[in-house]
């Protein structure tokens, strides 16, 4: 019985030790990419585990708008939105070749409008092929970024680096960042590690310097005539200090700033500040996006570190014990067939030498099985001890 009962044992360890492996090298790292079905939550927040919309507030910050067909410089408070939807339907008909499988097609909107009458500063949206492992762009055909509201040639684009997501268990080191407003990526630094609403993050920081945008020259033109009269065209530049924090293990935001500046010199008479706000994540998006990123944190580490050690320890634990009831029983079964055939066992065996008993009538001698003699069992009362001498034949005429 313990025989079979450590073999179940150890059968069951050695499979165990089979799951931890199989989970750790194969569904570890299934679970570390974007999924298909994600999906952009609805109203009500649903469904679990869905993406949803990021705010961000720019107090006090100054700022252009288009108003009546005319620019304006304006003050107030900004709210910027941005909102991924995950497209499931394009990802099918449009990945593939190298991407089939490894990509998956996100659009992202973005909107700026103004708190105090909630009228739109600004507006962009776009598509694009994000690496299913490092969620980094992918090079495709149908990408795009529109931020003027028609599509265009000026909507071509091509996407690089980090946009929406940094990769699943993120290091600390540098990556590319993509930037909206110079169309391309540029490094973000790591720069140390901060508690966001608890939740341990990597904080990283892009730093761009006035750059020039490449603008068209019928805007510089309208913001010349506009804003700084008698200037008939000039430049814009811009500069922004991007920091973005980020659970490592998920790769998710858990909070952004961005302090961005865009400037008009004109050829002209003095510079005019078109946009200058520090726009940082409201208190509810910081609070969903680190519940968020603790719960995909949680499922990660269950499922390749967690659960794999737990099923490895039982499973060693489980051919240790079913090892050790296959010997025990296998002896326990050799000592049945040892007593079956006569031999003592050693509960039977003799646990010390046993002494010889003597006989106190004897000489010392030892007892024995022997019967005695019965010269020494039977003589008359008046017989000598001492035998008599048998008579010689003459002795014997004589008497």
């Amino acid at each position: 019985m313990k025989a079979r009962l450590g073999a179940v044992l150890f059968g069951i360890g050695v499979l165990s030790l089979a799951v931890a492996a199989g989970t750790a090298y194969y569904v570890a790292p299934s679970v570390t990419k974007l999924p298909y079905d994600l999906t952009f939550c609805n109203a009500e927040g649903k469904p679990d585990g869905c993406l949803k919309a990021s705010v961000a507030v720019a107090d006090n910050a100054t700022f252009m708008q288009i108003i009546d067909g005319k620019p304006t410089i304006q003050t107030g408070q900004l709210k910027a939105t941005t909102e991924v939807v995950p497209q499931a339907s394009t990802t099918e008909k449009e990945m593939t070749g190298d991407l089939a499988g490894e990509a998956v097609v996100w659009q992202a909107y973005g909107r700026v409008v103004r708190t105090d009458n909630g009228s739109d500063v600004s507006l962009y949206s776009a598509e694009l092929a994000l690496d299913r492992e490092t969620a980094a762009a992918r090079a495709w055909d149908k990408q795009f970024l529109d931020t003027d509201g028609e599509a265009s040639d000026n909507d071509s684009v091509t996407f690089e680096g980090q946009t929406y997501k940094f990769p699943f268990n993120a290091d600390k080191k540098d990556y590319l960042y993509f930037d909206r407003d110079l169309r391309k990526a540029l490094p973000i630094e790591f720069d140390g590690t901060d508690k966001v609403n608890g939740t341990d993050a990597y904080r990283y920081v892009q730093t761009i310097p006035e750059t020039e945008l490449n603008t068209s020259s019928g805007s510089l033109s309208a913001l010349a005539s506009a804003l700084a009269p008698p200037a008939t065209t000039g430049k814009v530049t811009y500069s922004n200090t991007r920091t973005i924090w980020v659970e490592p293990t998920s790769g998710n935001f858990v909070k952004v700033r961005e302090q961005q500046k865009k400037t008009f010199v004109p050829d002209q008479g003095g510079t005019v500040t078109l946009l200058d706000a520090d726009f940082v994540y409201d208190d509810a998006t910081i609070a969903n996006s680190t519940k968020s990123a603790g719960e995909t944190r949680d499922k990660l580490q269950l499922i390749s570190r967690t659960l794999p050690i737990a099923l490895a320890v039982l499973g060693a634990l489980l051919l240790l014990v079913g090892l050790w009831l296959v010997l025990a029983g296998r002896r326990a079964t050799g000592d049945a067939r040892h007593r079956a055939d006569g031999g003592p066992t050693p509960v039977d065996a003799p646990t010390r030498q046993e002494e010889p008993v003597t006989d106190e009538r004897s000489e010392g001698g030892p007892l024995s099985d022997e019967i005695p003699p019965a010269s020494t069992n039977w003589r008359a009362e008046d017989e000598p001890t001492v035998p008599a001498q048998r008579a010689t034949p003459d002795e014997a005429e004589k008497r």
